[in-house]
């Protein structure tokens, strides 16, 4: 499910059939019982004013802005700021006092929610929540993380995020492995450390491509912020001890603990150093970027590359093209078992910044406008339209008898027999990744797609059969991503997650490359961590996840 904010379509002609649309009757027969929220009793429209990101297209003309400015009586004005600037810009709004009645995409982290939230600058959304917003209330109890996420230390819910469960996401540590050379060598897909061990060894030895050259790269990744998840120990660590890829936190009993000083991840260290000197990790994961990657992949002539450490196939190979054959070699590697019985998968919720919230600015007309907006973007109709435009035949159609989601169930929405777009018009008909909305799992599963994941049309059901052979070895507690940092906190929680952060990335290199010797500069390493506060560092996150 790909969505695009410069997609193609004529603006004009949109607006058009939209007006027709509406005027037919309002289409809520295909809703169910998620209905959108009803119309706010005021007299004439209430004015609006929404900050978000600058798009290719004026928001004004938005198809689905007129069409929430027809449904909730709103008229809407926007003020809006370049997507690379957002924070700064919202940051000098609210430090000059001209702010807004509503951030549609605000980007707030929990630490801002709760300052401005006790500073009277953003209001509780409890009450108009209970009263005006019924598809979220339902979410919050159908999801039990999405209302934990929302709930600040003081009981207060003083912004909504978007809820984001992509195929790929809640388990994206991932590693896929090249099924063309295990079949030629006679291999199974590896199940243990020791087996992935043989396996690239074999790769390495036994010329799997052919070519009578030594010039197979058993192992391949890249740093994370080039890669999503692409740096090698994101998939490999999880066989010895938990690895979120991100602030090294697990959690046992609700208590917090911290990982890359532990005797186990020693252990998956000195692994990752075993397959570096024997020459099964290619040396470029620790520097190259995803061009690097990508131009592995599409090297001409024979195949080189035997694994990857990446959240996304597409980085190495175009999995949307039916004619390469090189993307049907690969397949996923479930998590690894290791020496110790640890077999773990890296996991994390469909939850980022918070997007949504509304200012004491707002009159209660457009407190509850606003939120009516935002609730119908949590009902199924609204989420369809949100996301991919009001217009049937244009962002998606009804599924066809016989289509399937990615489960193989019957689909009700697909992304086939779509009117032909003018690829020299910016599409301008839906608010696409903008705003708060419903597009949980349940979501995403209304919409077919292909059933042969070796496809380019079914590279989300390869996505989602990926996810689901992870989904048994996640952890019985993760550390919540959305725990609310106490605002004392934030500013020593900044600073000590990126030092903690570069100590672990920068020494695990060195002890997997070998600069630094696993047994004798062990210790030292760890001892380092005194110096960086590890102790404080434990005890601001452990606080955050105690609510008051």
């Amino acid at each position: 499910m790909k969505t695009r904010w410069g997609s193609v379509v004529a603006m004009f002609t949109i607006a058009s059939m939209l007006l027709a649309a509406c005027s037919g009757g309002g289409g809520n027969e295909e809703k169910g019982g998620n209905q959108g929220a009803p119309e706010p009793a005021v007299a004439g429209p209430v004015k609006l004013t929404l900050f978000a990101p600058q798009g290719k297209a004026p928001l004004e003309d938005n198809a689905y802005t007129k069409l929430v400015e027809e449904k909730f009586g709103v008229n809407i004005k926007w003020d809006l700021a370049p997507a690379d600037a957002l924070v700064d810009r919202r940051q000098l709004l609210l430090a000059s006092g001209d702010y807004p009645e509503v951030f549609l995409e605000g980007k707030f982290s929990n630490a801002d929610l709760v300052t401005y939230g006790k500073q009277g600058v953003l209001i509780p959304l409890n009450d108009l929540i209970d009263k005006h917003a019924p598809n979220i209330k339902a979410m919050m109890e159908k999801k039990p993380y999405f209302k934990e996420a929302m709930v600040a230390p003081d009981g207060n819910i003083y912004g909504i995020p978007r809820l984001n469960e992509c195929y790929h996401c809640t388990h994206a540590q991932k590693y896929w492995i090249n099924k063309e050379w295990l079949d030629k060598l006679g291999l199974a897909v590896p199940t243990t450390t020791d087996e992935l061990y043989a396996a690239l060894k074999a790769f390495k030895t036994q010329d799997p491509n052919g070519n009578g050259k030594a010039d197979e790269i058993p192992l391949t990744g890249a740093p994370d912020k080039y890669v999503w998840n692409g740096n090698i120990d994101a998939y490999l660590m999880n066989a010895f001890i938990y690895n979120d890829n991100s602030k090294y936190l697990t959690m046992t009993d609700g208590k917090v603990d911290f990982a890359a000083n532990k005797p186990a991840w020693k252990d998956g260290l000195a692994y990752m150093h075993k397959l570096y000197a024997e020459g099964l990790i290619d040396p470029a994961s620790f520097t190259q970027n995803d061009q690097a990657v990508g131009q592995l992949g599409k090297r001409e002539g024979d195949e080189i590359v035997g694994s990857i450490t990446t959240a996304l196939l597409s980085y190495l190979v175009d999995t949307y093209d039916d004619n390469n054959e090189r993307q049907k070699h690969w397949v996923i590697v479930p998590p690894l078992k290791g020496p110790n019985g640890v077999q773990l998968a890296g996991t994390s919720l469909g939850l980022g910044e918070f997007a949504f919230a509304i200012t004491n600015k707002a009159s209660e007309a457009q407190q509850i406008a606003a939120l009516q907006i935002a609730d119908y973007a949590f009902s199924e109709e609204g989420a369809l339209y949100s996301e991919y435009g009001p217009l049937e035949g244009i962002g998606w159609n009804k599924a066809a008898e016989g289509e399937k989601n990615v489960g193989g169930q019957p689909a009700k929405y697909t992304f086939e027999n779509l009117q032909p777009q003018d690829e020299n018009v910016v599409r301008n008909d839906s608010w696409s990744l903008l705003g708060p909305k419903d597009l949980s799992k349940e979501f995403r599963d209304l919409f077919a797609t292909n059933q042969d994941p070796l496809s380019g049309k079914g590279y989300e059901k390869r996505l989602a059969d990926a996810t689901s052979t992870f989904a048994p070895y996640a952890p019985k507690e993760i550390y919540p991503s959305t725990a609310y940092i106490r605002p004392e906190d934030s500013d020593a929680a900044a600073q000590l997650t990126t030092s903690i952060k570069d100590y672990v990335m920068s020494n695990m290199a060195q002890f997997i490359i070998g600069d630094k010797n696993i047994e004798k500069d062990w210790d030292a390493y760890v001892k380092g961590f005194d110096g960086l506060n590890l102790a404080k560092y434990i005890e601001i996150y452990q606080a955050a996840i105690k609510k008051q």
